[in-house]
């Protein structure tokens, strides 16, 4: 069971009750799973230590953990687990969907009946950001929770009811369901410096509040574990039962939201990931308004420009999101913004690669008009666009390849065909009936079954027409010829090296 449809970085650790996948969110403890207590000393920044090594930092955290340790709570949530999900599928189990094993327990199931529901308890961590009882934790710690309790640092337990959930950036809104007058923390103004001391505060294994002390180690992490990723990384020791719990810097304001470890051996290693306090505020403004998160859309494929895409189309850099595909009828094509384009800006502001554009612009909402500058043929322009909300994602189709006659690049490590020879592969472009693994065009990206559609921005028919636009590009010093590639569904922009390494 995965936490997220994404691919899941090898090494990372996102572990959620019930799960046995190794990249994990610092996920809920399974309560069923604490056997013992292993004592292990980690080295954090004493007062005297803080104090030889940084006159300027604190001697010592307790004032601010003082402050700030009567927001944070335990989170126990009930799920009801079945042996069975709706889809024939078995949960849990270290199997792919539809391989021989998953069959095997399929059937033995079947045989066998259905087996009984089963309760289970997981726990986590969270974080009052209100008076009158709303709290921040993860979706993964409150995923298919029947029921949902807190417990304050006091020993008091209180039930709790799911107010919304957003699976992209990992964030849920809970509420007390009983009245009071609850201690609660403020999210920061600005962001940390990478250096600052931050505290992690939670309930690691089950043990209750537990205060660590790092710093933030980098800022706008990547880990793979959604299309938003922009993680502070921290030293601060967390482990299983931390996730949703808040980092404090030393004045006592949230920063962000433990939400994920890198863990080899499933334990704090001194690399943790939190959602930081801009995009947490953002989410639970809308979560506590609407109970959901409306995010824009413009309505283009992009990916990254590389060395060898700026050199073909003559930029001076990299920075910025390449147009692989404005989507028919969307936003963007509306606005007239076409495949090659290269956006660099949202309202002025510069856009450094496509993660960036996706974050500013879902971040808009929907409605509005926002201006995008972008480059094309060498200059800059800009497009108003209206923003549209963000459409269910399409499904993904394999395009199957059956045997064709084909033209072989050998240079490339490429062999195509006309793709109106090739069934279900459509009229335009070269269907690719075979990459050698070991060729430039492998090692690019381009697999057996994607179709070539465009080659320095000229249309393909025939292979011949590939084997010129190559001619062409050697003639005119291009070191690198810009491909526009049809996977599946997906449009995507290929440099490949016009002078390829043997």
């Amino acid at each position: 069971m995965s936490i997220y449809p994404e691919k899941i970085p090898s090494g990372f650790e996102l572990q959620p009750s019930r799960s046995r996948v190794r990249f994990a969110l610092l996920g809920c403890v399974a309560l069923a799973a604490i056997g013992g207590i292993i004592v292990d000393a980690n080295l954090v920044p004493g007062p005297a230590h803080a104090a030889t090594q940084q006159t300027s930092g604190p001697v010592s955290f307790a004032d601010v953990v003082d402050r700030v340790k009567g927001a944070v709570v335990s989170v126990k949530v009930n799920v009801i687990d079945t042996a069975e999900t709706e889809d024939g599928a078995v949960p849990d189990l270290p199997f792919p969907k539809g391989s021989p094993m998953e069959r095997l327990f399929r059937q033995f199931n079947e045989q066998n009946g259905p087996a009984k529901p089963h309760a289970s308890q997981a726990l986590g961590s969270g974080f009052f950001i209100s008076a009158d009882g709303y709290i921040v934790t993860n979706n993964h710690v409150v995923e298919n929770a029947k029921t949902v309790s807190v417990t304050t640092d006091d020993g008091k337990s209180y039930d709790a009811k799911v107010i919304g959930v957003d699976k992209k950036t990992d964030l849920a809104l809970l509420k007390v369901k009983a009245g009071g007058n609850f201690p609660f923390v403020s999210f920061s103004s600005h962001a940390p410096r990478i250096g600052d001391w931050v505290l992690a505060v939670g309930n690691p294994f089950g043990l209750g509040g537990t205060v660590t002390a790092g710093i933030v180690s980098a800022r706008g992490r990547d880990i793979g574990a959604g299309p938003y990723d922009d993680f502070l990384q921290i030293d601060a020791p967390v482990n299983r039962g931390n996730s949703g719990g808040p980092t404090f810097n030393t004045e006592g304001e949230v920063v962000g939201v433990n939400t994920a470890i890198f863990s080899p051996s499933g334990g704090s290693v001194g690399i943790g990931f939190a959602i930081p306090a801009d995009t947490v505020k953002d989410v639970v403004s809308a979560l506590r308004d609407k109970g959901v998160v409306a995010r824009s859309w413009i309505g283009v494929q992009i990916q990254p420009v590389s060395d060898e895409i700026a050199e073909s189309l003559g930029l001076k850099s990299t920075k910025g999101a390449l147009v692989s595909e404005p989507q028919k009828d969307g936003p963007a094509a509306a606005a007239g913004l076409k495949s090659g384009d290269v956006i660099v800006s949202v309202n002025a502001e510069p856009v450094e690669g496509p993660r960036e554009l996706a974050r500013k612009i879902s971040a808009l909402a929907p409605d509005h008009t926002v201006d995008i500058g972008y480059i094309r043929d060498g200059a800059t322009k800009t497009v108003s666009i209206k923003l549209a909300p963000m459409p269910t994602d399409p499904q993904q189709a394999s395009l199957e390849q059956p045997e064709s006659a084909h033209t072989s690049l050998s240079a490339f490590g490429l062999k195509v065909a006309p793709a109106a020879s090739v069934e279900r592969a459509g009229q335009a472009g070269l269907v690719v009936a075979d990459v050698d693994a070991e060729g430039a065009a492998a090692q690019k990206g381009i697999h057996t079954g994607d179709v070539i559609l465009e080659a320095a921005g000229k249309p393909l028919s025939r292979p011949a027409d590939l084997v010129a636009a190559f001619d062409q590009a050697k003639k005119d010093g291009r070191k690198a010829l810009l491909l526009r590639v049809k996977s599946g569904e997906n449009l995507h922009f290929v440099a490949l090296a016009t002078q390829p390494t043997s």
